[in-house]
């Protein structure tokens, strides 16, 4: 059980504010039984390459918003495409101060399957970046614990925290407008928000590129400046956020 919860749909190696909500909460719950968003950012994100940002999106097979998460597969061309990926990231970061150490464990990640469930990809991708960075927060798929049927949007949500036993839910600050204080209140849940702060780093020679993938965080950062990134967040009670 949790005193504090994050609740996000399972993006594939996402922005730092994820992997921020992710360090901060207690337990961290992946929302992978609900309807897949096409585009969203649950298979796709930018990396740097020539000083700019490039989006990466990853095959899926017959994707569909009639679709629940769980039930979307990466396409067959997968591995074509992995292949692919790993030759445009020694490109664009070979030169990054940590690549030596990044891009074989990058790589580690897409190579545990040919075939996986999206979900399970960036399940691992999060999963692996804990471990990488040390980061302990418990993980869980929701539809591997809760039994959810029927329930929408804020009740799906104030259901896994109590579940949880959870004392705190805390939300991205973009997720603001969908919430209700009162329906937390009378679960007894603190609802907060968590606000990211741009951070800017090292990028080589180019001008700085913010809300990159992880990925790009990872190559030019080492774990304690990781670790000082992490925590470049404000963290608004309901009350105190923008509506």
């Amino acid at each position: 059980m949790a005193d504090t919860v994050g609740i996000m749909q399972p993006y594939c190696f996402p922005y730092i504010g994820y992997l921020q909500l992710v360090n901060r909460v207690d337990t961290f719950i992946f929302l992978d039984d609900v309807h897949f968003i096409k585009k969203g950012w649950i298979h796709r994100n930018q990396i740097l390459q020539q000083g700019k940002p490039s989006l990466f999106s990853i095959p899926l097979r017959e994707a569909s918003q009639n679709k629940l998460i769980l039930d979307i597969f990466v396409d067959p061309s997968f591995p074509a495409w992995r292949e692919k990926f790993f030759k445009t990231l020694e490109q664009s970061y070979r030169k990054s101060p940590q690549f030596e150490h990044v891009f074989p464990w990058v790589k580690s990640v897409f190579q545990r399957s040919d075939a996986p469930r999206m979900t399970d990809l960036a399940f691992w991708s999060i999963e692996a970046t804990c471990q990488y960075l040390g980061i302990t927060t418990r993980l869980i798929p929701s539809s591997s614990v809760y039994a959810l049927e029927g329930l929408k949007g804020p009740d799906r949500i104030v259901a896994i925290c109590q579940a949880e036993k959870a004392a705190h839910y805390i939300n991205p600050i973009g997720g603001q407008t969908l919430y209700e204080p009162e329906l937390f209140q009378a679960a007894g849940i603190r609802l907060s928000f968590l606000k990211s702060q741009q951070v800017e780093y090292p990028q080589g020679k180019d001008p700085f590129v913010p809300w990159l993938s992880i990925l790009d965080i990872l190559f030019w950062n080492d774990i304690p400046e990781i670790l000082t990134l992490l925590q470049t967040f404000d963290l608004l009670s309901f009350e105190n956020s923008e509506r």
